[in-house]
């Protein structure tokens, strides 16, 4: 027995002093989460996530994994940092506590409703109601958590849980403030008294231009148009003169501080300014009189810039179209207006755009394929069809146009070493860079590149690498090792350049009704060419404007991409033992991912599907190894898979080998 007492006695002082790291916890789903750290990435052991919800900073003690080999796992030892403040959830009474459980699972807790706390009579919150709830205290190894309710959102009947529950746990405004409803009310369009009243305003309103946008789109901020003039091409890009209507400091001004951007979810837009202004007085609507900034650029026959100027202007488009239906022009010679002039311009800014990818190329910048899956929705929110956006002659006509308009209005600003929220990209880390080398060594693709290049950045030699890997079967594999070890474009206040699109300078100018970066932008412009200082109090707060649009940006993205989850795992619950081709995208200790080649949808392949043997997880490969047979699963094999479960709540998906 003393020998037993010493023997644990000893364990737990090596549990005591087994050394920390801090991370960041990310529960993938309910049972398997990972801790991102310095030292690379670990699985959460199975009861390892203790008092940790998804998000949090963490710190965990690492363990080799008994009798097995590989990477040691997760055990949380403390919370640093909490990620999350507020959830959705159902709530129920259990004599004499509430208790409330999230929507998202992955939070892993439920909460309980102190009888002391008045929220749940005061909001008139009954058993099985929809509620937004505040943690007041986070759950520990030996208590529960608590909250009290902020908010009744309503009854399971009453709303589409999935989607409040993503709207209210990224803490997203669904509604405008009565003083910002009655500010964006009074505005009024007089196009003409601006002209009369502003000499540098330029009157292009009989200038040809036009609206290219997808068919679903409410508001129009940029339109185009292009002529063939001596020596080369002009290009005009006109955006909607937002900050005309927008003062600094107002109260749809402040709101929009606080957005940062708008929300695109499957089923709705959560806007950065009220309708007023973005669907009627700053859209760009056909064939009515609106204020904008324009950037006129002259280019050669190369398609390389020679000059550039920026004004404030009234404009005109002639013609509201379609993605498809300019594609179905540029393709398939179909006119998609009966008009020679705008059909001309059409094609002159397809041949402008592919000169622009050439010269792209030419400086280094580097493009990564991807495709975006869009769940098209019936009136009851119900999903029907699943497409797939690709890039296409016609988003590239637009894209070419905005981005070449960003850069030299960036220039600009940047020249004169003017403060604006600059988008900046920087040069990804040679360690992530490094961590691609084993599998693309594997791959055959650094043959002529050479490592050296590739993990010092040189953009060159990541372009070679994706040439090469184009059309093999590593091509996918390839795309996104190299995606994922990119830094995150954020905005600075100052100008670093960007790396992936090889510009010296840039910024976002050309969508100021949905990104609020794209306001600042305007704001400094303006002063710029009316000759005006920098405004003292603006130019202050740029640095915290910076990182809150960098910030809200991130969770606009992530909210988009779980609604958009949510209603692709609905539609495929209906769809249960149907088989489809995939794709394998990436490899977890836990499981392959897989994205369905017609749809772009993407669910989990659990290790326990892949046969009865033990698979050892290489992260340096990122693959899964059959200890038996040395079978490979990793990114970029072809697989035939059938849909086994489907969780339309978590958004989530489960396949098994067909």
């Amino acid at each position: 027995m003393a020998h037993r007492g010493r023997r644990q006695d000893h364990r737990r002082k090596t549990r005591k002093t087994r050394p920390t790291v801090q991370g960041t916890l990310r529960v993938m789903r309910p049972g398997h989460a990972v801790v991102d750290t310095p030292e690379g990435t670990f699985a959460v052991a199975r009861r390892g996530l203790r008092e940790g919800m998804s998000g949090d900073t963490v710190q965990v003690s690492l363990v080799p994994m008994h009798g097995r080999r590989g990477d040691p796992v997760a055990y949380v030892q403390g919370v640093v940092q909490r990620a999350c403040s507020e959830f959705v959830g159902t709530y129920d009474f259990m004599d004499p506590l509430g208790v409330v459980s999230p929507l998202d699972g992955r939070l892993g807790h439920d909460f309980f409703v102190l009888p002391e706390d008045e929220s749940v009579g005061r909001n008139g919150v009954r058993k099985g109601d929809v509620v937004r709830a505040r943690i007041v205290e986070y759950p520990t190894r030996a208590s529960a958590g608590v909250v009290t309710i902020e908010q009744r959102l309503g009854t399971s009947a009453d709303l589409d849980l999935g989607v409040e529950g993503i709207i209210a746990s990224h803490g997203l405004s669904t509604e405008f403030g009565s003083e910002v409803l009655a500010e964006a009310e009074k505005v009024v369009v007089r196009v003409g008294d601006e002209l009369r009243s502003d000499p540098r305003r330029k009157d292009l309103r009989e200038v040809t231009c036009v609206t290219i946008d997808p068919a679903d789109a409410r508001d129009f901020d940029d339109a185009v148009g292009a002529r063939e003039v001596s020596g080369g091409y002009e290009l005009d890009v006109h955006i909607a003169d937002v900050t005309h209507y927008l003062p600094w400091g107002c109260a749809m001004d402040r709101e929009a501080q606080r957005r940062a951007c708008s929300t695109y979810l499957v089923d709705r837009v959560l806007p950065m300014l009220p309708e007023r202004l973005c669907n009627d007085v700053c859209s760009l609507r056909p064939n009515e009189d609106r204020l904008a900034m324009t950037v006129r650029m002259r280019l050669d026959k190369r398609g390389e810039v020679l000059s550039f100027e920026a004004c404030p202007s009234a404009i005109r488009s002639q013609a509201r179209l379609s993605y498809d239906e300019v594609d179905r022009w540029l393709e398939d010679g179909m006119p998609p207006v009966d008009s020679d002039e705008l059909c001309t311009t059409l094609s002159l800014l397809d041949r402008i755009a592919q000169l622009r990818l050439d010269v792209r190329a030419r400086r280094g910048a580097i493009d990564f394929e991807t495709t975006e899956s869009k769940v098209h929705l019936d009136d009851a929110g119900r999903p029907t069809e699943i497409t797939l956006r690709r890039r296409t002659r016609a988003t590239s006509l637009v894209e070419e146009a905005m981005l070449l308009a960003n850069e030299c209005v960036a220039k600009m600003l940047a020249e004169r070493d003017l403060a604006a929220a600059y988008r900046v990209h920087e040069r990804p880390a040679p360690e992530d860079l490094k961590s691609c080398v084993p599998v693309l060594r594997e791959l055959d693709l650094l043959r002529e590149v050479g490592e050296e290049r590739l993990v010092a950045g040189d953009p060159f030699a990541l372009q070679e690498v994706l040439a090469t890997a184009h059309g093999t079967g590593g091509e996918f594999l390839t795309n996104a090792l190299l995606l994922r070890a990119q830094k995150r474009a954020i905005y600075l206040p100052h100008n670093e350049g960007h790396y992936a699109l090889g510009a010296r300078a840039y910024c976002h100018f050309t969508s100021p009704i949905r990104r609020y970066p794209d306001v600042l932008v305007h704001r400094a412009l303006k002063r710029l060419l009316a000759g005006l200082p920098p405004q003292g109090e603006l130019e202050a707060a740029l640095p915290q404007l910076c990182r809150t649009c960098s910030d809200r940006e991130r969770v606009a993205d992530a909210a988009a991409r779980e609604s958009q989850q949510l209603k692709i795992a609905q539609y495929y619950a209906e769809r249960i033992g149907e088989r489809y081709g995939g794709v394998v995208v990436g490899c977890e200790r836990f499981g392959l991912f897989v994205m369905l080649d017609e749809t772009g949808a993407e669910g989990l392949l659990p290790t326990r599907a892949l046969g009865d043997e033990w698979y050892v997880y290489d992260a340096e490969r990122m693959c899964l190894i059959g200890e038996s047979t040395g079978r490979v699963w990793r990114p970029g094999k072809r697989v035939a898979v059938c849909v086994a479960a489907a969780e339309p709540s978590k958004g989530q998906i489960d396949f098994v080998l067909a």
